[in-house]
């Protein structure tokens, strides 16, 4: 089809030449780079223009969530949708060419895209690809999805899968570094300031330039046992369990709630946690976010509900009662218990980082930004590491029963 040769060549005009699909042989491209560099525009073209260019092949795209599949990877300014020229969709009185229930699209060649959300690693067993797309692999809650996917990559005479990320110091991660057959490309979110606003480019580099944050972020470093850090991702490892049953006696709802609502704002931290009879410790779900502060108070009253959880704990130094009178709004007879910060965050943070060097806490699953903050926090910080402070007033409140934490708690 003329359009697919069209977008193939404005592509090749408009794209750095780290964007463009290598000419080397590789099973895995894997593309590590900061934030706004252009990583879901790179992978969304080179899936698309492969099952253009291409009769009958099946591609796969993997996100980390359902969400996260729609509103990036099909979805959005630079997603299949939009990349896609619309006449290369299926035309059919039977079949539509793209399918949001399902986030399938299907092109008049008789090719198909099709996405997963990594966190159901399981649906990804039984179909197989010519050619898969993997979006952040580095926050991917369970790493084993891309194990599915690669027993799944078998189709064609030379299946390929593309990974875009801002890395995080994963085993997934290091591992495919590792790779002989890893083709890798690394790019900073300053390569592509030809496309960003130059107001989100000073403000990024006023707040995070220097930092390990923007190290990592921004410059898309690895970073790696932190030196001064209270944790580190080895030991989070050694403790960490899979998403099997267990008997809780405590389960909470632990909340740092941002001062502000606007894009430049702190995230507000949700964190669930709980407890079991033997006094070992569980971080179950992580649903922090930037949200206004109606959405973050529905979030969290939903996960309570959700783990059946037996209080909502916040931090009021920033909101005082208006957090409460947030909560309440939406269930007025939710358990709520307020905590206020007399100390700093550095002497809070250490009662709890002792559970983890006793190897007390075990996170169920991954939970990537929160293990980030975890393993680059030495107390030295310009930003508010908001899932970590979530966590640790969520642990403290688990564990203060025993006196195992002790500063004042309201």
């Amino acid at each position: 089809m003329k359009a697919t040769a069209t977008h193939y060549t404005e592509w090749q005009k408009t794209a750095r030449n780290k964007q463009l699909t290598p000419e080397k042989d590789f099973l895995i491209w894997l593309i590590l780079a900061g934030r706004g560099w252009g990583k879901t525009r790179t992978g969304a073209e080179d899936i698309a223009l492969y099952a253009m260019r291409n009769e009958n092949v099946n591609c796969a795209v993997v996100a980390p969530t359902h969400g996260d599949l729609r509103r990036v990877c099909f979805g959005g300014n630079s997603g299949l949708i939009s990349v896609i020229p619309k006449e290369c969709f299926l035309k059919s009185s039977d079949q539509k060419g793209y399918s949001s229930s399902v986030a399938e699209i299907r092109l008049w060649n008789g090719s198909k895209i099709t996405g997963f959300a990594a966190q159901e690693p399981d649906r990804l067993r039984g179909p197989q690809f010519h050619r898969a797309w993997c979006d952040e692999v580095a926050s991917w809650r369970y790493p084993e999805a891309f194990d599915q996917l690669m027993f799944g990559l078998r189709l064609g005479e030379k299946p390929q899968c593309v990974i875009t990320t801002t890395p995080k110091p994963t085993k997934l991660i290091k591992d495919l570094m590792a790779r002989d057959d890893c083709y890798l490309t690394r790019g900073n979110t300053f390569e592509n300031e030809a496309n960003l606003a130059e107001s989100a480019l000073e403000m990024l580099r006023e707040r995070y330039e220097g930092t390990t944050l923007g190290r990592q972020e921004l410059f898309a470093e690895i970073i790696d046992n932190v030196e001064g850090a209270l944790w580190d991702l080895s030991s989070i490892d050694e403790a960490r369990l899979r998403d099997e049953e267990r008997e809780l006696t405590n389960i909470i709802v632990a909340i740092d709630p941002a001062v502000t609502a606007n894009e430049n704002s702190d995230e507000t931290g949700i964190l669930v946690v709980g407890k079991d009879a033997n006094n070992e410790y569980y971080v179950l779900e992580d649903v922090s976010g930037r949200y206004s502060a109606d959405k973050w108070g529905r979030i969290a009253i939903r996960a309570f509900y959700e783990w059946e959880a037996d209080r909502i704990v916040a931090e009021v130094n920033n909101g005082g009662d208006l957090v409460e009178r947030l909560l309440r709004n939406i269930d007025s007879n939710i358990p709520y218990r307020s905590v206020h910060a007399t100390r700093g965050k550095l002497v809070r943070a250490e009662p709890i980082a002792a559970l983890y060097e006793q190897r007390r806490v075990h996170h169920v699953g991954t939970f990537p930004e929160l293990e980030t903050q975890m393993c680059s926090y030495t107390g030295d910080i310009k930003t508010s590491p908001d899932r970590l402070d979530a966590l640790v007033w969520g642990l403290t409140e688990l564990s203060k029963s025993r006196g195992q934490v002790n500063w004042r708690i309201s």
